[in-house]
C-alpha cells in the first residue's frame, strides 16, 4: 500500500459533547473537510474509538455489532481543556488533543498498558487510515486470528486479508485464510487488546519498525475507509477474551458427532473407474473391517465436477457417473453411522450450467471498467488449473439466493454439514462493485445501502465470507429446524463466527515442523474465538508421512478440538491426488485405532469444554500461561511463549508433544498456581507424581504416547470408545448404541502426599448433542478428597433442563491405573470404582 500520511494536529472539542458523559467528540478542518475522532466508554473494560470523514467513513459492515453502552459505572475526572479521563472498575482511560488525539488505558496507579504514539497517533494515510501505539518489548503479543508464525507475534508483521495459501510455511507464509485484526497484549499484570471491525484489507506490525526518533512501535494500517477500533482491557487473558466474545458473539455449538474422527481425501470423489460413490463404500467397509469408529466424511469437491470437457467443478451439481443416486448414497452412509460433510465454493466457472443467467441477474460483482461482470480466473480442475468466472457477490439478491437455495437442496438430499471451502474472494481489483441489494440483518448490525460507494477495497473482500456463512447457516436451519446447523468454514472473519461454528488450518503440509507450528495457530485462533479448531492431521499437501509422523500426528490431534484426517497430495497426481487412511501402515493400525478410540472415550470432556466455551469464551485449546499468570516461568521462557510444543486441553490435561523422528522423550513445563499446588500426574508409564512449576523429562515410546500429564484434583468424564446416538438424534439409522454409559476419571494426591481435608471441585456440562441454540443443559459437579487410604466422593447433579440418558445408570469412578485407594461415596447416587 502506498503511505500517504497526515496527521492532523488541530482539534476542537464539538459543543455536544456533554461534560460529565464518558465520552467525547473531536473535530479537525485542517484537510477542508471535517474530520471527526470519537472515544466512548462501552462499560468497565471496553472502549471504542473513531475516526473518520467523508472521504474515510467508518466501515460500512462492521464485523461487531455497536453494543449499548454502560454510562453510569463510568467517573469522568481531570476534566481540562484539552484531556479528560474516565474511571471504573479501577481501569482508567484518559485522552490528551493538546494536539493530535493521544488515548492512554490501564489500571489505576499504573503504567498505561495501552498508549498511542505522541505526534503519529492517528493519520490520513491516501484512501486508507494507520494507528500508532507505543510497542512493549519483551511482552507476549497474541490474537490476529490465523498467521503463519510463532504464538507470540512480536517483532512481526502481518497482512490483513486472506489468500488460498496452498502448501504454506507454518513459521513464514502471511497471509493465511482468515481476517480478524484482534491484537492482544499480555503481561503478568494485565492484558489488552484492539480490534478493527473493518473488512478492509490492511497490515499490522507488531514491533517489526522500528525508528531512532519514534522508537518502538506497533502500527496498524487499513487500506481503505475511516477507523472503527474496540480495546478491551482486562486482569487476565481470559478477562479480554470474554469482553471480545461479548462484542462479537461467543462461538457456536458443532453437533457432538462433530467430535469425533472426522475422514476425507480429495481422490475418494474424483475417482471415475471405479465410481467415486463406490470407492466410498469401501472406505465405509474398512472402516468395519478394522473397527475404528468414523463419525463424519469430508465430501471434496469431486462430486461437483461436470463429465464433459472442459472438466470443472461446479457447485450445487452432482456429477452423476461418479453418484448416479445422490440421495441413495448419502442414506448409505447414514446407515453406517457417518454424517457428510459437502464441500461448496462461492464462485461459479462460465461452463456452470447456470452462469448466464445468473451473470444476466447480477449475481457476481460489476467491473466498472467495463460495466460487466467482473471476471476472475478461478481453480476449476485439478492441481493448479484454473478457468474464467465468477464470484457470487453476497450483497445481491440473485447471488445470495442461487447460494441459499443451492445449501437447502444439499440438506434435503442429505448431506448434514457444509462445508464453506475457498472462500478468501481473491477478486483482482478494489474497484469491483458490489451490488448492495440485500439489506441484510446480521446480528443487529446493518448492511448500510445508503453509502454511496460501492467499492470492494472499501466494503471488504472478507465481507462475503461472512455473508457466506449466513447464507450457509440459515438455509441448513430452515430445512431441519431441530438441529443446529453445521457451517465449517476455511476463510472466516470475526463476524463469520457467528454462522460458523468450526474452521481448520487449511492446506497444511507434511512435516514435523508443520506439526508442531500448528499448536502454535490453534492457540491464536482460540483466544481469536475459533475455538473449535484444528489441522489435516499428516498434512494436507507434501509427502505422505512416515509411519513414525503420522501415529505422532494422530496421538496429538486426538486432544484437540477438532480432529480430522484429510488431504489432496498433488505429488503423484495432480488431478486426484492421494489420500492418508488409518490402515495404509499395518504396522501402526492397533497404536492409531487405540488412540482414535481414546478419543470417542473423552469425547463427553471435550463436548463440554465447548459448551463452556459457548457460555465463558474460554478455549478448550489454550496456551500452558492461560490462568496461570503468577507463575514467572511463563513470561521468560520464550518456548512456553511461542505455543508450539504444549498447551492444556481444558484446565484437566496439559498435553505435550514429540516433534523430530527417532526421539522417545519430551520436555514439558508443569505450570504452578501458588506454594501449595498439589502438582500432576502422568497418565502414562510409569504414571509417577510430578510437581508443579518445574520441567520435566517425559517418557514417550513413540508407539505409547505423547505426554499427557493430568492436573491432580481435576477430571476427565468419559464415554464408549465408539459412536454413540446423541440423545436428540430424531432418526438412529445406523442404530447406534445410546450414550448410556459415563465414568469420571479422577487424579487425587498420592497416598503419601494427602493431608484428608483438602476437596476438590470440578464441573462438566452435557445436552442433547443436536438441537439448535439456546440449548437445554444438565450441570454435574463432582468433587473428592484422598487420604493415605481413600477416595472420599461428592457428586451433584442439576437435571432439571435435561437429563442424559446414562444418569439413571449411574457414574463409574475411575482412579489411576495402580491406585487401589478405597472410593467411599457421601451420597446415594449409584458409583463404582475401578482403577
Amino acid at each position: 500500500m502506498p503511505q500517504d500520511e497526515l496527521v492532523l494536529n488541530q482539534y476542537s472539542l464539538d459543543p455536544s459533547t456533554q461534560p460529565d458523559r464518558p465520552c467525547l467528540l473531536l473535530r479537525s478542518t485542517e484537510t477542508g473537510e471535517p474530520v471527526e475522532f470519537t472515544f466512548e466508554a462501552i462499560r468497565p473494560g471496553l472502549f471504542r474509538t473513531t475516526f473518520s470523514s467523508k472521504t474515510h467513513p467508518k466501515p460500512p459492515f462492521p464485523s461487531a455489532r455497536r453494543p449499548t453502552s454502560d454510562l453510569a459505572s463510568f467517573d469522568v475526572f481531570d476534566k481540562y481543556d484539552t484531556t479528560i479521563c474516565f474511571r471504573s472498575s479501577g481501569v482508567e482511560a484518559r485522552v490528551d488533543w493538546k494536539s493530535e488525539p493521544i488515548v492512554s488505558i490501564g489500571f489505576a496507579g499504573e503504567e498505561p498498558l495501552h498508549e498511542d504514539l505522541k505526534f503519529r497517533s492517528y493519520a490520513l494515510d491516501g484512501p486508507g487510515v494507520a494507528h500508532y501505539t507505543k510497542y512493549a518489548r519483551g511482552d507476549l503479543h497474541c490474537g490476529l486470528g490465523e498467521h503463519a508464525s510463532p504464538m507470540d507475534l512480536s517483532n512481526r508483521h502481518f497482512t490483513l486479508t486472506a489468500t488460498d495459501c496452498f502448501g504454506y510455511d507454518v513459521m513464514r507464509s502471511d497471509p493465511m485464510y482468515k481476517h480478524i485484526p484482534l491484537m492482544i497484549r499480555a503481561t503478568p499484570k494485565g492484558v489488552v487488546a484492539t480490534f478493527s471491525t473493518s473488512h478492509a484489507r490492511g497490515y499490522y506490525s507488531v514491533g517489526s519498525e522500528m525508528d531512532g526518533m519514534w522508537g518502538y512501535f506497533k502500527v496498524y494500517r487499513q487500506d481503505f475507509g475511516g477507523l472503527e477500533e474496540y480495546t478491551m482491557i482486562g486482569r487476565t487473558l481470559q478477562e479480554v477474551v470474554t469482553l471480545y466474545a461479548e462484542l462479537v458473539g461467543y462461538p457456536q455449538l458443532v453437533p457432538r458427532w462433530a467430535f469425533g474422527y472426522l475422514a476425507g481425501g480429495m481422490r475418494y470423489s474424483m475417482m471415475d473407474s471405479p465410481r467415486a460413490s463406490e470407492a466410498l463404500m469401501e472406505f465405509a467397509e474398512k472402516l468395519t473391517k478394522y473397527d475404528i469408529p468414523c463419525s463424519g466424511f469430508q465430501m471434496s469437491s469431486g462430486y461437483t465436477m461436470s463429465e464433459e470437457e472442459p472438466r470443472s467443478r461446479n457447485v450445487f451439481t452432482w456429477n452423476k457417473h461418479r453418484f448416479p443416486d445422490p440421495k441413495g448414497f448419502c442414506d448409505e452412509y447414514h446407515k453406517r453411522g457417518i454424517r457428510l460433510i459437502a464441500n461448496i465454493k462461492p464462485y461459479v466457472l462460465a461452463n456452470h450450467p447456470k452462469y448466464d443467467n445468473l451473470a444476466k441477474e447480477g449475481a457476481f460483482f460489476t467491473d466498472p471498467r467495463t460495466g460487466k461482470t467482473g471476471v476472475a480466473r478461478l481453480w476449476s480442475a485439478g492441481g493448479g488449473t484454473s478457468g474464467e468466472g465468477g464470484h457470487i457477490d453476497f450483497t445481491s439478491k440473485a447471488g445470495y439466493d442461487f447460494w441459499y437455495n443451492g445449501v437447502k437442496e444439499l440438506r434435503r438430499v442429505g448431506m448434514d454439514c457444509m462445508w464453506n471451502d475457498n472462500n478468501e474472494y481473491l477478486l483482482p481489483s478494489d474497484n469491483w462493485q458490489l451490488a448492495l441489494e440485500w439489506s441484510a440483518t446480521s446480528e443487529g448490525t446493518i448492511l448500510d445501502t445508503d453509502l454511496e460507494r460501492k467499492d470492494t477495497g472499501l466494503w471488504g473482500r472478507a465481507l462475503h465470507t461472512e455473508l457466506m456463512g449466513k447464507s450457509s447457516h440459515d438455509a441448513l436451519l430452515e430445512i431441519v429446524p431441530h438441529e443446529r446447523p453445521f457451517v465449517l468454514t476455511r476463510s472466516a472473519t470475526a463476524g463469520t463466527m457467528r454462522y460458523a461454528s468450526s474452521t481448520w488450518s487449511g492446506d497444511n503440509v507434511t512435516s514435523w515442523d508443520g506439526m508442531r507450528g500448528a499448536n502454535a495457530l490453534s492457540l491464536n485462533a482460540g483466544m481469536s474465538l475459533m475455538q473449535c479448531y484444528g489441522h489435516d492431521i499428516g498434512g494436507f499437501e507434501g509427502p505422505q508421512p512416515s509411519p513414525e509422523l503420522l501415529l505422532r500426528w494422530v496421538q496429538l490431534g486426538c486432544h484437540s478440538p477438532r480432529f480430522a484426517i484429510n488431504c489432496y497430495k498433488t505429488g503423484n497426481d495432480s488431478f486426484a491426488g492421494d489420500v492418508i487412511e488409518p490402515w495404509m501402515y499395518p504396522e501402526i493400525i492397533p497404536e492409531l485405532r487405540k488412540a482414535i478410540l481414546r478419543r470417542y472415550t473423552m469425547v463427553p470432556y471435550l463436548y463440554s469444554l465447548m459448551l463452556q466455551s459457548t457460555r465463558t469464551a474460554i478455549p478448550p485449546q489454550r496456551w500452558t500461561g492461560w490462568g496461570y499468570e503468577h507463575d514467572p516461568e511463563i513470561w521468560s521462557n520464550q518456548l512456553l511463549k511461542d505455543g508450539e510444543t504444549q498447551y492444556w486441553l481444558g484446565d484437566t490435561l496439559l498435553i505435550g508433544g514429540v516433534y523430530e523422528p527417532g526421539v522417545s522423550e519430551a520436555k514439558v513445563y508443569l505450570p504452578r498456581k501458588g506454594s501449595a499446588d498439589p502438582g500432576f500426574l502422568n497418565t502414562n508409564a510409569p504414571y509417577q507424581h510430578l510437581p508443579a512449576g518445574t520441567w520435566h523429562t517425559i517418557a514417550s515410546p513413540w508407539k505409547g504416547s505423547i505426554p499427557v500429564i493430568a492436573r491432580i484434583g481435576c477430571i476427565v468424564p468419559v464415554g464408549k470408545d465408539h459412536q454413540v446416538a446423541a440423545p436428540g438424534d430424531k432418526i438412529n439409522e445406523a442404530n447406534l448404541p445410546a450414550d448410556d454409559v459415563r465414568g469420571v476419571e479422577i487424579f487425587p494426591t498420592p497416598g503419601d502426599m494427602n493431608d484428608g481435608r483438602t476437596w476438590y471441585s470440578s464441573t462438566w456440562l452435557e445436552d442433547d448433542g443436536i438441537s439448535p441454540p439456546p440449548v437445554k443443559v444438565a450441570q454435574f459437579t463432582f468433587s473428592y478428597m484422598a487420604s493415605a487410604t481413600e477416595v472420599s466422593i461428592r457428586y451433584q447433579k442439576d437435571i432439571r433442563a435435561f437429563e442424559p440418558p446414562w444418569v439413571k445408570e449411574g457414574l463409574t469412578v475411575i482412579l489411576p491405573v495402580g491406585d487401589d485407594r478405597v472410593v467411599v461415596s457421601g451420597y446415594g447416587d449409584a458409583i463404582e470404582a475401578k482403577g
